[in-house]
């Protein structure tokens, strides 16, 4: 593209040179932005775990064993020699499911092996009362990217992208030793036991409104739910007695699980257990079967080509040993000045909300004074935890066991330590997120912003970008995380993290209102790939919109402070280049707005977004006023 001006595409006038020289790997979806520091972490930490292993010096006990791991996942030979035979050792169990009784008296057995199950049990914390935990049971998954790929009108898309599964299915089945005509049998009964739970599973946007999956229940309610299998013996194998409070997560799916489990379809649920569950297995087995397995979801993403064996073990070890890897790159490539200063930006952006809270047109006084409460009881963890939680103490396997079984071993421990906490108190010291981590998040339940150390750099963020600059990155982001809080899912939780309703009816009516006109902007625009719908992504949207909102005004009060480089930072950090197939599929599962929208959409809600740079009526990104939002 020539002559693209800021006023028509604030996003492409920075990024086009990036753009136009960005090349995306093989072996991944996208390019530039959080990707590029992604991989420039990645670099980093997998020439210290060469190092590590290659001198045998390690740190500490957790980063010895995670070496130990990235060693055994990098062995390809030792892989080859035990080829399919660890996970066709795991799946012999469903030759034990005859009945609905079996099923019952396995399922703990099943969960530990990572068997797929219709049904699956799990703690998490109550979000009425945040400093207790609770049951809660969710459905299976499906096999396209999406619940929403089972309606009428993605029919075509849903026969493609079921055509490659089929294809990936059978060539992973034929390396079994079942006859031929049975790997046919079981694929096509795994596919029409999928068609059985797309008809009632939630599709991610229903996912979105995370504080709908709350409906607890009386365990003798759900089992009255659940007549095909007896729910209360599962639970007493699991917690040693019935709990008295499950969330049902997905009621619809539970409504309807007879039809999901019966009596008749206990061979169909056994054929498709079997066939994802292998699939699902061919990361830790050999590298023939990680290239087959692994193809299905490379060709929905568009990825040509599947991670080196370097890659696969690096990541491998650090996601299963990710606070001790993370609390290592933290303390080595994290400083301390940075860590000061950005606190400081932290906490300008808090006392900045409350006063904007303070004069706010939608809230009345008493709805005011309970969000700048939630403010001053936000938590900030930063950068990365000073210790690993305990859970990491006991995550030892045996390095003579095949790599998929050792991530059974790792995979049950820690299900198995999820399980004892049903009636412990929570955790809210616990960090969502590894210091090596290139994201930041909002807890809702625990009312904390977490930056973990790996996204403090550039272009978000560095001691040697302008204040403005700092701004219009890590700024944004940071706002954009605080405003996670009053966010169409964070309003309907309290300073302490618990659903509650907080507000007074009419201004919660006024709030519902601009959530309204901000679905409004964004529904329906049409990009090359596909349609945006602004109710799936609402929530992100706004928070952007409040990291503007915050950051514009600590710009106005900030000595020497450039609109320009403000703005600019912002479209920077947003720069991608993606695969046509990724961006299709994306639309559909990401609660995020596409990277263009989010450069290019909340600055035309703004006055300094105008007077910086002379956008008139007759400008693409120009807004007239009475369209405009501005929520925080």
């Amino acid at each position: 593209m020539e002559n693209i001006r800021i006023q028509d595409d604030l996003y492409t006038y920075v990024n086009q040179e990036t753009l136009d020289k960005l090349v995306i790997p093989d072996d991944k979806p996208y390019a530039g932005g959080f990707a590029e520091l992604a991989d420039g972490v990645e670099k980093i930490m997998m020439d210290e775990f060469a190092s590590m292993t290659e001198s045998k010096n390690y740190p500490n006990e957790h980063l010895a064993r995670a070496c130990e791991l990235y060693a055994i996942a990098k062995d390809a030979d030792k892989k080859a020699a035990d080829g399919i035979t660890p996970a066709l050792k795991a799946l012999a169990i469903l030759d034990e499911v005859k009945t609905a009784a079996d099923f019952s008296r396995l399922y703990k057995k099943l969960s530990l092996q990572s068997i797929p199950t219709p049904i699956n049990i799990g703690v998490d914390t109550d979000m009425k009362n945040t400093k207790q935990r609770l049951v809660y049971i969710q459905g299976a998954g499906v096999i396209l990217p999406d619940a929403s790929y089972y309606k009428p009108e993605m029919a075509e898309q849903k026969e493609q992208i079921l055509g490659i599964w089929t294809g990936v299915a059978k060539a992973v089945m034929a390396k079994t030793d079942l006859a031929p005509a049975l790997q046919e049998q079981y694929v096509n009964d795994a596919l029409a036991y999928d068609e059985i739970i797309g008809g009632l599973a939630k599709t991610s946007e229903e996912w979105a409104k995370y504080v709908e999956m709350y409906n607890p229940m009386d365990a003798d309610q759900v089992s009255a739910m659940l007549t095909t299998i007896d729910f209360g013996a599962i639970l007493t194998d699991l917690f040693g007695h019935i709990p008295s409070t499950v969330v049902v997560t997905e009621p619809r799916y539970f409504e309807g699980f007879e039809k999901v489990f019966n009596a008749e379809n206990i061979e169909l649920y056994k054929h498709w257990a079997y066939v994802t569950g292998l699939l699902k297995a061919c990361s830790f087995l050999s590298e023939e079967l990680r290239e087959l397995g692994g193809a299905y979801g490379r060709a929905i993403m568009g990825v040509a080509k599947m991670q080196s064996i370097e890659k696969f073990a690096y990541n491998l070890a650090s996601n299963t040993y990710s606070d001790p890897v993370g609390i290592y790159y933290g303390e080595k490539y994290f400083g301390e000045e940075a860590k000061k200063d950005i606190t400081e930006i932290v906490r300008q952006i808090i006392d900045t909300y409350k006063k904007r809270i303070k004069t706010n047109e939608i809230l009345g006084d008493a709805t005011k004074e309970k969000a700048i409460l939630k403010l001053s009881k936000m938590g900030v963890k930063m950068g990365y935890p000073d210790k690993a939680r305990a859970i990491y103490d006991h995550l030892v396997f045996n390095p003579e066991d095949s790599l998929f079984d050792i991530m059974l071993s790792l995979k049950a421990i820690r299900e198995l330590d999820a399980l004892s906490k049903l009636d412990q108190p929570t955790e809210p010291e616990n960090w969502a997120m590894p210091g090596h981590m290139v994201n930041a998040c909002y807890d809702p339940f625990v009312n904390d912003i977490t930056f973990p150390a790996a996204i403090l750099q550039a272009p978000f963020y560095s001691l040697k970008q302008t204040r403005s600059e700092n701004l219009g990155g890590i700024g944004g982001v940071i706002g954009h995380e605080i405003s996670h809080a009053f966010d169409s899912n964070g309003a309907k939780c309290d300073e302490n993290g618990n659903i509650n309703d907080w507000w007074t009816k009419e201004d919660f009516e006024r709030f519902e209102a601009k959530v309204q006109q901000m679905i409004e902007q964004f529904d329906g625009i049409e990009l090359p790939w596909g349609k945006v719908n602004g109710s799936f992504i609402v929530s992100e949207n706004m928070a952007d919109n409040g990291g503007m909102s915050v950051t514009l005004d600590i710009m106005s009060k900030t000595e020497g402070a450039s609109y320009e480089e403000y703005f600019c930072n912002w479209a920077r950090v947003w720069c991608e280049k993606a695969r046509p197939e990724f961006l299709k599929m994306i639309l559909s599962v990401d609660v995020h707005g596409p990277s263009i929208l989010r450069a290019n959409m909340p600055p035309r809600n703004f006055a300094e977004w105008y007077t910086t740079f002379g956008v008139k009526d007759t400008d693409q990104m120009y807004l007239p006023e009475d369209k405009r939002i501005v929520i925080w």
